[in-house]
Formats: C-alpha cells, sequence, structure tokens
C-alpha cells in the first residue's frame, strides 16, 4: 500500500465491464449504474507497484463473475477531487458501490483468493432478481431431458439480463443437445465481449468443439482394432479418442490421450495434451474424471 504522490500516465479504457473513467463521469459510471448492477472501484496510479499486481486480479475475479458486478479504474493522479472526496489515503483502494451507495471495500494488495471472494460477496449482497434460481431449474430440465423448456427458460433469463454467462452458456448446450450445432455456434458468436471469457462460455465453446468432432468420429471397433494391431500408430489412437468421447464413454477418452502423451508428448504439435484440456474445458471443473486426468496428466509433465 503507497501513499498518494507521483507521475501520472493515462491508462487504456477496456470495455463495458471494465473501464477507466474521470470524476467527470463519477456519477453516470458509478454512482447510477450501481442503482442497476454493483460497481467496484479500482483507485490506482501507474506509479503504484502494487496496484499493477490488484488490477489484472481484480479484473479477472470481475470477469469470472460472469456480468453480476461491473469495475471502474481510477487513475487518483488525474482525479484528485473525487480522491480526497472518498478520503483516499492510499493505493491501492477498493470500494463497491450498490443502489448509489458504498457497500464493501479494502486497501491494500490481497491474494486472488481473497479478491475473488470479495466479488463474489458483492455480487451475492445485490442478488440477481431469481435468475440465477431460473438458471438452476433450467439446467435441471437440461439433465431430465427436456431440453426444450430448459432452453425457453435459458432464454427468458437472457431476456432479463443479455449478459448472463450462466443463461448463454445453458442455452448453447441445449442447442447442442438437439443436434444443432450451427445454431450453438451462431450463438456463441453472439456472446456480448464481457462474458466472452467467462468460465460457463469456454465451456460451451470446447462442447461445440467436441460436438464437430464427433460428427465426422469414425467406427470405434475399427479404430480399437487398428490400435491393437499397432499400438504406436498415434493417429489411430487419436481417432479412437474422439469416438470414444462422441460414444458417450468419456474417461476412456481420457485415458487413451494419456497414453498418447505419454508415448509422444510433441506428436501432431501435442495434440494429445490439447484435446485433453478441451474435454477438461467442457466438463465441470470439480468432475472425477477432470481431477483424475489433470492429476495424471500433471505427474506425466513433470516427472
Amino acid at each position: 500500500m503507497l501513499e498518494l504522490g507521483g507521475s501520472s500516465k493515462t491508462a487504456q479504457p477496456q470495455g463495458d465491464l471494465i473501464k477507466e473513467i474521470s470524476e467527470a463521469t463519477f456519477m453516470e459510471d458509478v454512482i447510477d449504474v450501481s442503482k442497476e448492477v454493483p460497481v467496484i472501484v479500482d483507485f490506482w496510479a501507474p506509479w503504484c507497484g502494487p496496484c499493477k499486481t490488484l488490477g489484472p486480479m481484480l479484473e479477472q475475479a470481475v470477469t469470472e463473475a460472469g456480468g453480476k458486478v461491473r469495475m471502474v479504474k481510477i487513475n487518483v493522479d488525474e482525479n484528485h477531487q473525487v480522491a480526497a472526496q472518498l478520503r483516499i489515503q492510499s493505493i491501492p483502494t477498493v470500494y463497491a458501490f450498490f443502489e448509489g451507495q458504498p457497500l464493501d471495500g479494502f486497501q491494500g494488495a490481497l491474494p486472488q483468493s481473497e479478491i475473488r471472494a470479495f466479488v463474489e460477496r458483492v455480487a451475492a449482497a445485490a442478488g440477481d432478481g431469481g435468475l440465477g434460481e431460473a438458471v438452476e431449474a433450467a439446467e435441471q430440465m437440461l439433465a431430465e431431458g427436456a431440453v426444450v423448456d430448459a432452453a425457453q427458460t435459458f432464454a427468458a433469463v437472457l431476456g432479463e439480463d443479455p449478459t448472463h454467462a450462466g443463461a448463454y452458456g445453458g442455452l448453447i448446450r441445449a442447442h447442442l443437445a438437439l443436434g444443432e450445432i450451427d445454431q450453438a455456434e451462431g450463438l456463441l458468436a453472439s456472446v456480448p465481449t464481457e462474458v466472452a471469457k467467462a468460465p460457463e462460455i469456454e465451456a460451451a465453446r470446447a462442447q461445440i468443439a467436441l460436438a464437430r468432432q464427433a460428427a465426422e468420429a469414425g467406427p470405434v471397433a475399427e479404430l480399437r482394432a487398428a490400435v491393437d494391431h499397432d499400438p504406436d500408430d498415434h493417429q489411430a489412437r487419436f481417432d479412437l479418442a474422439k469416438a470414444l468421447h462422441a460414444s458417450g464413454k468419456v474417461e476412456e477418452a481420457v485415458d487413451e490421450l494419456l497414453d498418447l502423451f505419454r508415448r509422444d508428448r510433441e506428436w501432431n504439435d501435442g495434440a494429445a495434451k490439447a484435446q485433453l484440456f478441451t474435454i477438461f474445458d467442457a466438463l465441470k471443473p470439480q468432475d472425477p474424471i477432470v481431477l483424475k486426468g489433470r492429476r495424471k496428466l500433471s505427474s506425466m509433465i513433470f516427472a
């Protein structure tokens, strides 16, 4: 944490979800916007070392929140008045505003885990008007095979909140469940920039890639025979992994890719590792297949 002072340098704007503002637009960009969604304000300066560490971590946590919060950055060297009004004595200082009032805040650099917890706390305090519950209900419909009903619910949530990453990811997966890969890709292309890197969107992107592969997968029996005939036929093993995944045998697909990586990690520009990451991204982070697969892959990488 550093005392105020130093030279100034203008930072570049970063879009609607995270952007650089001045005190001239503080009322519009912070107070007014916070009446609809929480706004986190990062007071920083170019000469502040801890700010350079905190800023990117805070931006990452805000991005991962998928539009539930917004963030603005204020250079205190260029905006003395608002810093004085809010009694900013040292930087970095972070305030969260909701409904026009300060909601939470902290000073100094924090570890990523505490920053993420802060952002989640701010988002939870604001609530989402029941949209989270609607998305959970739609996920349950999707899991039970009521795909059309799930798609309609996801779409209704997006009608209320066009930047809801969970609803976007769910609607994309609903199209995939209906075999509508082109529609899923079109929807992915329309995802707002501010949530394009959210985990739900990354998962949907990976699932689209796997769906495309499934449409081109060969017969499992023939590919298995080819691998049994020549265990060093890397292309056959890679194709077998894709075919296994397409048939729903995800864990077996992961095992084949791990075996391929063990045999030749550089084959086809590291295709086995890349395919493993695509499969992991498409699953939930705590899925046992992901946890087991990542552990085995790490043991081979660092052996």
